[in-house]
């Protein structure tokens, strides 16, 4: 889902490093050096850094002051070619900045991925920012959320799950609902999810979206946005997927100012409330084990959602 661009913690135990998936990939800093080094022998002298906190898609070096390294954790990924092919088609219309490629690198030495080197972003992650001015976030996002909406839709399809209909989401999101039996309130959790479902449908144009706007993707700097990452989920599709963002980042403050900056009607806004529940309910039942921090934001969206349908 997300990953962190700042290394909150270079004393941080191995279990930031801990495999998430059952398919991944061995990414060693070995490996990456010998990848860097024989494809890019001009940052042969440039120190490797493992990044604290990896994401779920992908390994992260830095690469001296300026650069970092990503690659995919799992050979069926296909987030960093989405990146490749349309963050710079993106970034020019947007108000904050967003991950630069400056370089792609290929599959080798027993790697079977392709990887790109990026520029690196300064911010703090907004799951582990403090200070985080609400009302002042809540406006950044639904700017961002303008300014990627009127961007052009492209000719070629832009694939991607975020933007479907919420019901090609219902069996996941019902397994994921049952192994939550004990954690959380799962009549209550179910009962959302089918109001949900029972949302009349998107029936307007298709809209462009970054499809994973959480804490762990969102830079902040002095409690405001600095920078959006990981956009191997953006694609074309129902707006409602992006305002998954009033559950998972923002508070019960700030979630009316957010919700009428895009001027969301009611269906729109359910559907919303959806797809932060079945992102929610999957990150507590996914990553309970291999990341725990994530895990609970997925634990509080549940609780932001569920408390949101009693007010």
């Amino acid at each position: 889902m997300g990953h962190a661009w700042v290394v909150s913690d270079p004393t941080s135990t191995d279990r930031l490093y801990a495999r998430m998936h059952a398919d991944e990939l061995e990414i060693g800093e070995e490996l990456v050096r010998r990848l860097v080094d024989a494809q890019f022998p001009h940052w042969r002298d440039e120190p490797l850094t493992r990044v604290a906190r990896w994401g779920t898609d992908n390994a992260m070096y830095r690469l001296g002051d300026e650069l970092v390294v990503r690659l995919p954790r799992r050979a069926a990924g296909e987030g960093l070619a989405k990146e490749l092919t349309w963050l710079p088609r993106l970034a020019p219309h947007l108000p904050v900045p967003v991950p630069e490629p400056v370089a792609t690198g290929e599959p080798a030495h027993g790697y079977p991925c392709t990887w790109a080197v990026y520029r690196w972003l300064v911010g703090t992650p907004a799951l582990e920012a403090n200070g985080v001015d609400q009302s002042g976030l809540a406006a950044d996002l639904a700017g961002l959320v303008r300014a990627l909406q009127a961007v052009e839709l492209p000719e070629e399809e832009v694939p991607g799950s975020r933007g479907a209909p919420l019901a090609q989401r219902d069996a996941p999101v019902r397994a994921w609902i049952a192994q939550l039996a004990g954690e959380v309130d799962t009549t209550a959790v179910a009962e959302q999810w089918g109001r949900a479902l029972a949302t009349p449908a998107w029936d307007g144009p298709p809209v462009w979206m970054h499809g994973d706007l959480m804490p762990t993707n969102l830079l902040l700097r002095d409690g405001r946005l600095a920078g959006v990452v990981d956009w191997g989920a953006c694609t074309t599709g129902d707006p409602a997927c992006e305002a998954l963002l009033a559950w998972m980042t923002l508070d019960a403050s700030s979630r009316p100012a957010f919700r009428a900056l895009l001027e969301l009607d009611d269906a729109t806004w359910a559907r919303a409330r959806g797809w932060a529940l079945s992102c929610g309910v999957g990150a507590l039942a996914y990553y309970r084990e291999t990341y725990p921090e994530f895990a609970e934001l997925g634990r509080r969206t549940l609780a932001a959602v569920l408390a949101d349908d009693l007010e």
